[in-house]
């Protein structure tokens, strides 16, 4: 882990909920890009997810070479389709589930 990272996971942790979520809605994601419009989605025993990273770098280490696009937090809260969950940096070290309710209620409120 890198100084960077580091003190990156020190702020974040200081932060309250609401300021952590103001702060990644703008950020980008990156996920694998399959041949027809959308997202390729993975049957997990929770139900299905969409892996996404917040890097290319980690795209890669998790899926190899591969063709990949990429979108805000808030962009991907609003396409992901009912029931689809996004699963943050799966192998990463600090891999989560991003709760895209608490995202689109947070966007609800800003643009209210």
């Amino acid at each position: 882990m890198s100084l960077r990272d580091l003190v990156r996971d020190e702020i974040v942790a200081s932060m309250s909920p609401s300021e952590r979520l103001a702060a990644m809605r703008s950020a980008r994601l990156y996920f694998q890009r399959p041949e027809e419009p959308g997202f390729l989605v993975a049957e997990t025993e929770d139900g299905p997810v969409v892996p996404v990273f917040t890097s290319l770098e980690r795209l890669a280490l998790f899926a190899g070479v591969c063709e990949w696009a990429s979108t805000s937090v808030s962009d991907l809260a609003e396409l992901l389709p009912e029931g689809v969950r996004a699963l943050v940096d799966p192998l990463g070290p600090q891999t989560f589930v991003l709760d895209t309710e608490a995202v689109r209620a947070s966007e609800a409120r800003g643009n209210a």
